[in-house]
């Protein structure tokens, strides 16, 4: 089956084929040669992943999926949440980001944070939702060389180092993105969705 993922995040795409069975043959935007940029103006991670989702569907006629995560920061209450990517600039810089972050909680003593994904999935113009989050805490310094976003300052419940220092498949198991995938994978097998 032909499944598009509605990114062009290359380091999202790798984690996500990993996690996939084999009869999905999934292809990104880039694949598509989807370069325009699909407007995220919804207020919720949900509402965000819709869009995305129904814009692929509607443009391409193929199955998709399209997913929205959020930091959520207790002492911030909830920031940058569906702002995340762009909590520092329009750019999308994860270090500008990172530092803003920390910036913001220097004189916090409560560092408490979560992660939260929303998936939409756009099958035959119906959309189904799979969530996940995971606990944590900010760290005061970054750590890590492995991930993207927030993970080298973000500590999950449970945990002595970063998601950027834990091995990729630990993130998965653990990581709000791979239980919202998880969700999605068990959802497919169960409908016998095939080529």
């Amino acid at each position: 089956m032909k499944l598009v993922f509605a990114t062009h995040n290359q380091n999202k795409l790798k984690e996500i084929q990993k996690l996939l069975p084999p009869f999905i043959n999934l292809v990104s935007l880039t694949d598509l040669g989807c370069l325009e940029p699909i407007p995220e103006t919804a207020d919720t991670l949900k509402g965000n992943a819709k869009l995305k989702a129904d814009y692929v569907y509607k443009t391409y006629q193929l199955p998709c999926f399209a997913d929205d995560t959020g930091l959520l920061v207790d002492a911030l209450n909830g920031a940058p949440g569906v702002y995340s990517a762009r909590y520092a600039g329009e750019e999308n810089d994860a270090n500008a980001n990172m530092d803003k972050l920390l910036t913001n909680l220097k004189d916090k003593a409560d560092r408490s944070a979560s992660f939260k994904t929303v998936i939409a999935l756009n099958l035959d113009n119906h959309t189904l939702f799979f969530k996940g989050s995971v606990k944590g805490e900010i760290t005061k310094v970054k750590n890590g060389k492995n991930g993207f976003g927030y993970d080298p300052i973000f500590k999950p419940e449970g945990f002595d180092k970063t998601f950027a220092e834990l091995p990729l498949k630990v993130k998965n198991q653990i990581g709000h993105r791979g239980k919202a995938f998880s969700k999605l994978i068990s959802y497919l097998n169960t409908q016998h969705v095939r080529p």
